[in-house]
C-alpha cells in the first residue's frame, strides 16, 4: 500500500503519480482498473483519449452511502432509499459467497447470480427516477448510481476487480480519526516521510505483519543489507532475521 502527501486535492497530483513522470512517479505510466469514488479530480486521469490502457471502476459503497443517509427520514424519500438499501444488499450478500473464488470463478458466479441483480436495479432506478421530485436528495441518489453505471458494473466482466474501495477507506481511517488533532503536519517534507511511514505500517498491517516487529527488525538491519536487495525488507517479502 502507498500513501502519497499532496499540498491539494487538485487532478495534477493522482496525474503526476500515476502519469510517469519520473522518481518517485512510475515508468512508465501506469495502466489499469482504477476504483474510484465520482470526485471530478479524477476525471484527468481516467481520460480514456490520453489513457485508452485505463478503465474507471466506480465504488458501490460511495454510491450505497447516498441511501443510507437518506433511508432515516421517515418520508417517501426514505422509502426509496430503503428499498434501494434492500437490493444494495442482496448484491453485497451475493458478492460475500464469491470472496473465497478465484478470479475465473468469480467473474461466472457474477454473471450468474449478481448480473441479474444489477440489471433489475438499474431497471427500478430508472422507474423511481420518474416519480421522484427533480433537484430533491433522492434524485441525486440514483442520479449517482445511474451516472456511473458502467463504472459500477465493469467488475462483473471482471473477477479480478472489487466492487468497493471499503478496504482503502479503512486503511485511510486512522488519518481521518486524527485530522483534527493533526491539524498541521508541520511541513511538506513532514507530510512526505509521514506518507512513507504510514505505507509501512499499513502494508505491514495488510500483510498481517506486526508493525512495531516488521520497523524494529528492518531498522536494525538495513545498514548492513546489500542496495540491491532492499526489496527483500518490502513488508510482503519480509522474512524476520
Amino acid at each position: 500500500m502507498i500513501y502519497e502527501f499532496c499540498l491539494g486535492r487538485g487532478s495534477q497530483y493522482p496525474v503526476a503519480f500515476l502519469g510517469g513522470k519520473g522518481p518517485p512517479y512510475p515508468q512508465p505510466p501506469w495502466n489499469g482498473t482504477l476504483i474510484t469514488d465520482q470526485y471530478a479530480g479524477y476525471n484527468a486521469v481516467l481520460d480514456a483519449k490520453v489513457y485508452p490502457q485505463r478503465r474507471s471502476a466506480a465504488c458501490a459503497a460511495h454510491a450505497r452511502r447516498y441511501f443510507e443517509e437518506l433511508s432515516r427520514g421517515g418520508n417517501s424519500a426514505s422509502a426509496v432509499a430503503t428499498e434501494a438499501l434492500q437490493r444494495w444488499a442482496r448484491i453485497y450478500q451475493a458478492e460475500a459467497a464469491f470472496a473465497q473464488m478465484d478470479d475465473a470463478q468469480r467473474c461466472q458466479a457474477r454473471q450468474q447470480l449478481s448480473k441479474p441483480l444489477w440489471d433489475e436495479f438499474k431497471v427500478w432506478l430508472k422507474l423511481q427516477r420518474t416519480q421522484v421530485l427533480e433537484g430533491s436528495k433522492i434524485a441525486g441518489a440514483i442520479d449517482y448510481s445511474l451516472n456511473a453505471w458502467k463504472a459500477l458494473t465493469l467488475h462483473i466482466d471482471d473477477g479480478a476487480v472489487v466492487i468497493d474501495n471499503n478496504l482503502i477507506e479503512r486503511q485511510i481511517k486512522p488519518w481521518k480519526l486524527g485530522a483534527k488533532n493533526w491539524l498541521f503536519v508541520g511541513s511538506e517534507m513532514a507530510g512526505q516521510r509521514a506518507a512513507v511511514v504510514m505505507s509501512l505500517v499499513q502494508s505491514a498491517k495488510l500483510n498481517k505483519l506486526d508493525p512495531w516487529a516488521y520497523l524494529r527488525d528492518v531498522l536494525a538491519r538495513i545498514h548492513s543489507h546489500p542496495s540491491q536487495r532492499l526489496d527483500e525488507l518490502l513488508p510482503h517479502r519480509w522474512r524476520p532475521s
